[in-house]
């Protein structure tokens, strides 16, 4: 049997995607598509039947994609010293794969309470690459030009097990990475997030919109946390000159999500691929914008190298309702199932169950400063991404990983 033929990835305008990245602000992060893909998406995810010779092939495939990624040594002279902390986490290890692929050394700093070593692994060895085990609730020491500082929990399960812990991490970590660039003279950028517009009075949510957050309520130790994480960050600017960048990060889908985090992309296709009943939680009618993994990293690493030190929104204008979302989960997995000629039991429905408190009615992100100022804006589809993860979730699932 002949190798699986490649995934096809058409973007919003219909063209098809062979590379993610740009050449932009004195800093190329070009890379193609198939050689990031094969850190994530292994040939054998893309079909469940091979004969031993076809996986022979893929194999030897596999060791000439790896061969590809010792090649890139940049000179001293281009190469930057990259911190980041939440390196081993869902958007620090994508981060990684290309930064690492560019040829920067890279540092990845993690407590491993929801990153896993296993994201990063393929690193390990790399003469640029080193990863600690460390809390950025401590200081840490290091020489280096740009730091990326994602550390905290991101989702409600995990942020809400330790609430002292998270505001802990939001406060004391970003404290002891601004610091850090103070002393080094590194460029900063936090990884903020949409939940600092709280539930929104204000649709879609631009970058000047102060936020509607109750500050005693369950989710309160992520947002206040995010928000005073951002006031540190200016107040290091105006006060110490430090050279800061703030993205505004809104929801997040791609491989390497956690599938037990509670959020909805990862709930609903581990649901729809065991055939259990997807929970959607209130009447389904609340609005939720997805962005793909490879966009958002697309807009952090040009934020980065821009001169821009406003906050800035980072995610996808398409807004779809839980409702519909289901269904399209529901969709992509079917097809998939049928193209790898599955057939399941039964069609799973859509159950809906009470709304969890504080949970915001909509969210989407006005991202018109990141089209001016940084020349970005999303090209992946959500149908597309969503294809790449149900693959990603069911190759998982197969070797027992889930």
């Amino acid at each position: 049997m002949s190798s699986p033929p490649p995934i096809r990835t058409l973007d919003k305008s219909g063209k098809e995607i062979t590379s993610v990245g740009f050449q932009r602000f004195g800093f190329d992060c070009e890379v193609s598509l198939d050689v990031l893909r094969s850190l994530y998406l292994r040939p054998h995810y893309v079909t469940t039947v091979a004969s031993s010779d076809s996986t022979l092939e893929l194999d030897a495939k596999e060791e000439q994609d790896h061969a590809k990624f010792t090649q890139g040594l940049l000179a001293p002279s281009q190469r930057k010293r990259i911190l980041i902390t939440g390196g081993a986490g869902f958007v620090g290890s994508h981060l990684v794969d290309r930064l690492m692929i560019l040829g920067h050394e890279v540092t990845v700093l993690d407590n491993f309470f929801t990153g896993s070593k296993t994201t990063v692994s393929h690193w390990v060895g790399h003469p640029n690459f080193e990863m600690v085990r460390h809390d950025v609730v401590e200081p840490f020491m290091i020489e280096c030009d740009q730091i990326y500082h994602l550390a905290c929990p991101a989702s409600p399960p995990h942020y809400q097990f330790n609430a002292v812990k998270t505001i802990k991490t939001s406060f004391m970590g970003t404290l002891n990475m601004l610091g850090l660039a103070k002393r080094t003279k590194a460029r900063f950028l936090i990884s903020s997030t949409s939940e600092v517009y709280g539930d929104p009075e204000v649709h879609p949510q631009p970058e000047d919109y102060w936020g509607h957050v109750n500050p005693i309520g369950p989710r309160a130790c992520y947002d206040e946390g995010k928000r005073v994480a951002e006031t540190l960050t200016y107040g290091f600017h105006r006060q110490d000159g430090v050279d800061v960048r703030v993205a505004r990060i809104f929801n997040t889908y791609g491989p390497r999500m956690n599938p037990f985090d509670g959020r909805v992309v990862s709930n609903f296709i581990v649901q729809a691929l065991r055939g259990e009943d997807m929970t959607v939680y209130g009447d389904g009618k609340q609005t939720r914008s997805f962005q793909y993994i490879h966009d958002l990293i697309d807009g952090l690493i040009a934020l980065m190298n821009s001169e821009e030190t406003r906050p800035v929104n980072l995610g996808n204008g398409d807004e779809f309702t839980i409702g519909e979302f289901a269904e399209l989960v529901r969709d992509i997995v079917e097809k998939v199932q049928k193209e790898d000629g599955i057939k399941p039991p039964r069609r799973v429905n859509i159950i809906y169950k009470p709304m969890p408190t504080d949970d915001p009615q909509k969210r989407r992100p006005d991202t018109t400063r990141a089209k001016e100022v940084l020349s970005w804006q999303p090209r992946w589809t959500v149908r597309m991404g969503l294809e790449e993860m149900v693959r990603y979730y069911k190759a998982k699932m197969a070797e027992g990983g889930i």
